[in-house]
């Protein structure tokens, strides 16, 4: 918080020319060089004292416009955020500059210490050495030095560059020895290039390097670094443009509202409501064609990675290379190498996830949100944002529409449509007039009595089989991944908990070893229980790995694709299954939820929810929420082309709400009936919240931490605020840390913002006594 500020430093002659703001810098910063933005110029300092000069400049142009440094500024603000990490947040991870630090020797005494001239601390791991080190730094026997090191690398390919005529190769192939094959060869083809006047790359020529070398040093010809491009989609590359399809009576208006809306630059939101199957996306292409054809560019953001190369296919498919794709799951080099091409104004239109909202798009015509009621548009971290306020903060700025899409809109965004904030557009058909599949709700109490079989009811086993048999796909949604939710000894009861955190160990049979999904820790799996000796240490629960298991052995003849965080942690891991089941190499998609949404596959005609209460017991005012969302959003996988689909929910709950109206696909029951007990419970949409969280070592300071907080937190509050704690996280530990929270609950408290940033200027002094102090707008849970 001490350096949350500018800062005022001397431009130097030489680089008055040079330094423009949204610029990375290297600047002196107390006793070593540090990197820096630049935010702004002025002609005179505000500082009294003697100001530094910049170093050295680190990029040719601004890698932030004013657009976007204004925008790091705002949700600095609204996120209690550093500026800093704002901007930070901002840019691809190649632009991030990091700084090596080495020493060397001060004294004789700090010559024996090392085992070079110069040894790196940064890549030091032996911590006794280490430990060494820095005492004789703290002595003065050694000296520590401070280099940047940017990792912004671009890709380059060496280009052939013939230097001489088709006549002067042929001589020259003429004065070869007999036996030179390979020379004259390259001589061929260098004689060729220069008559079509081409400047290939010679890792297209088919001929090996060496040869090009040696031609370089006869003045044959010259070799080039040129820049390329990494292309995370090389398989889209060339591939034939998709044209529009004819819009449905539905489709039609929705285009045209949004449409009017971008040609008149208007920053409305529109909130599009339409049942899965309804044609969503290529209402979103079209009203985006009529952006780019206006002359402006377009953003779309979508949930998921998992949906994402689907989207891309679609997006990629209408407008080719003038997509841009931005998202965790590509490689630095070529989240670098996207970015710069959608700053560079080569990329149109940008697809990708939840830091996609800041892309360094210029004239941007249409935002589109796609599910917009996912939870995964919420960052976890600082700067807690929720990429809908970041995409509606910009839209304002550019006088464009946003369309938020999906079939089961989140409460506060319906709440808004309804209060004529949001405009409300609704698609309520599917566009092949199929009719949403019919659902059957299995009760678990019973179906277990009957087949004996935790997992599955013999409805569902008899639905499976019978889609095998047929030769059509199922999709089987169980939003746990492992093998079980934990192990317990039958004896004493002991379960075996993670040694960081307050929360069982989840059983892996991949790995054969028992992991925290919070922090990581792994184990073996134990023999014996570790309280009191019994070889009855069980696992208990239900997890994707067990029920893939289950049903090899339930259905060998089913060919079984399992789907979640587990398998899909490789590069592109996502699209290659979702390949593979596209290809119909399996019959069954077992997965998490990440499966639920966006999939299209024509030959789906049954999905099954193996447990569909894993959500609703957790003490969360929207489990019901995303209960309801979850089960009607994988729903609408089955039956989305010609073939009738079904699907079957297994629940110990058949009689909850959140079922039975996701059961009649009705979301506007739903909706009636939550925002009635949301409104007896006072939480949003009817009330704003607030969560603060104090985490520490040891839990007796986090809880003094805590009430201290809560006096400065009240005093700032009107009666009329609600205040729910101090109370120890839903987790109390984590990664060995202690949690305490507390959450407000308001409709207007006009000191909340500025007590909250006394709360944090003050906390910013503790923090080097290993406090951590967080500040949440609007979190998407509390536990």
């Amino acid at each position: 918080m001490q350096t949350n500020r500018p800062y005022d430093y001397e431009i130097p002659t030489a680089l008055a020319e040079s330094v423009q703001p949204g610029m990375r810098v290297w600047v002196p910063f107390g006793h070593r060089d540090v990197a820096g933005m630049v935010v702004g110029i002025d002609a005179a300092p505000t500082f009294t004292g003697e100001l530094k000069p910049i170093s050295s400049v680190l990029d040719p142009a601004p890698v932030l416009n004013a657009e976007l440094l204004a925008l790091a500024h705002w949700l600095a603000d609204t996120t209690y955020a550093f500026w800093i990490s704002c901007i930070q947040t901002m840019l691809p991870t190649m632009l991030k500059v990091d700084t090596d630090k080495t020493v060397t020797a001060a004294t004789p005494a700090g010559e024996a210490l090392l085992t070079a001239p110069e040894v790196s601390l940064t890549a030091m791991t032996d911590q006794t050495e280490l430990a060494k080190l820095l005492r004789g730094v703290a002595s003065g026997d050694l000296v520590v030095h401070y280099r940047r090191h940017d990792r912004a690398k671009v890709k380059t390919e060496t280009h052939a560059v013939p230097l001489l005529t088709p006549a002067d190769y042929a001589k020259a192939a003429a004065a070869l020895r007999a036996n030179a094959t390979q020379q004259r060869a390259l001589l061929q083809t260098l004689s060729d290039w220069a008559a079509a006047g081409q400047q290939p790359a010679i890792a297209d020529s088919q001929l090996p390097r060496a040869p090009f070398t040696a031609a370089a040093k006869r003045g044959w010809v010259r070799l080039e670094e040129r820049e390329v491009y990494r292309d995370p989609y090389p398989e889209l590359r060339g591939a034939k443009l998709t044209t529009p399809l004819p819009l449905t009576a539905d489709q039609q208006p929705v285009v045209a509202t949004v449409t009017a809306a971008v040609a008149a630059r208007r920053a409305e939101t529109f909130l599009l409501e339409g049942v899965t199957g309804s044609g969503k996306t290529e209402v979103y292409l079209q009203i985006i064609a009529q952006a780019i054809a206006a002359g402006r560019t377009a953003l779309m953001l979508v949930p998921e990675i998992a949906l994402t190369p689907q989207m891309v296919h679609r997006v990629t498919g209408r407008f080719g290379r003038q997509v841009a794709v931005l998202h965790s799951g590509l490689s630095d080099g070529e989240k670098f190498d996207e970015w710069r091409r959608i700053q560079r104004g080569e990329a149109k239109i940008v697809v990708g996830a939840r830091s996609a909202a800041f892309a360094p798009l210029t004239n941007i015509g249409v935002f589109i949100i796609d599910e917009e009621h996912e939870t995964s548009y919420k960052q976890d971290d600082a700067p807690r944002y929720h990429a809908r306020d970041v995409v509606l903060h910009r839209a304002a700025t550019f006088g464009a529409p946003v369309v938020l899409g999906s079939a089961t809109p989140s409460l506060e965004s319906r709440a808004r449509a309804e209060k004529g904030v949001y405009t409300l557009l609704r698609l309520p058909e599917r566009i092949n007039q199929q009719p949403m599949p019919p659902v059957t709700i299995i009760d678990m109490r019973d179906a277990m009595k009957k087949s004996g079989q935790e997992d599955f009811s013999q409805e569902l086993l008899t639905a499976l089989q019978d889609r095998v048999a047929r030769h059509e796909q199922s999709v089987l949604l169980l939003n746990r991944r492992g093998f079980s939710s934990f192990v317990m000894c039958r004896e004493c009861g002991y379960v075996v908990q993670c040694p960081n955190c307050d929360i069982s160990l989840t059983l892996h049979m991949d790995t054969h070893t028992l992991r925290c999904h919070y922090c990581g820790h792994e184990e073996p799996i134990p023999h014996r229980c570790p309280s009191c000796g019994s070889t009855k240490i069980r696992y208990y629960g239900t997890g994707t790995q067990k029920v893939e298991a289950k049903l090899n052995e339930l259905l060998p003849e089913a060919r079984v694709l399992r789907m979640d965080v587990d398998t899909t942690r490789k590069k592109g891991g996502h699209a290659k299954l979702l390949a593979k089941f596209g290809r119909h190499e399996a019959d069954i998609l077992l997965g998490t939820q990440m499966i639920a949404k966006g999939l299209d596959f024509p030959d789906v005609t049954l999905v099954g929810v193996i447990n569909a209460d894993t959500g609703l017991g957790l003490p969360d005012f929207r489990a019901s929420e995303r209960t309801f969302q979850l089960l009607t959003q994988v729903s609408g996988r089955a039956g989305r082309a010609d073939k009738p689909g079904s699907v079957i929910i297994q629940t110990f709950n058949p009689d909850h709400y959140a079922i039975t109206y996701a059961k009649h696909h009705d979301y506007e029951g739903f909706f009636r009936r939550e925002m009635a007990i949301r409104h007896l419970g006072h939480y949003p949409p009817y009330y704003f919240t607030i969560k603060l969280t104090v985490s520490h070592q040891s839990a007796e300071q986090a809880a003094k931490a805590i009430y201290s907080l809560a006096k400065t937190l009240k005093a700032g509050l009107t009666p009329a605020a609600i205040v729910l704690g101090p109370t120890p996280g839903a987790i109390a530990r984590l990664k060995n840390r202690y949690y305490y929270q507390i959450v407000v609950k308001y409709t207007r408290e006009p000191k909340l913002a500025a007590t909250l940033t006394q709360i944090l200027d003050s906390t910013q002094q503790s923090g080097r006594q290993g406090f951590q102090v967080a500040i949440d707008r609007e979190p998407q849970s509390f536990v």
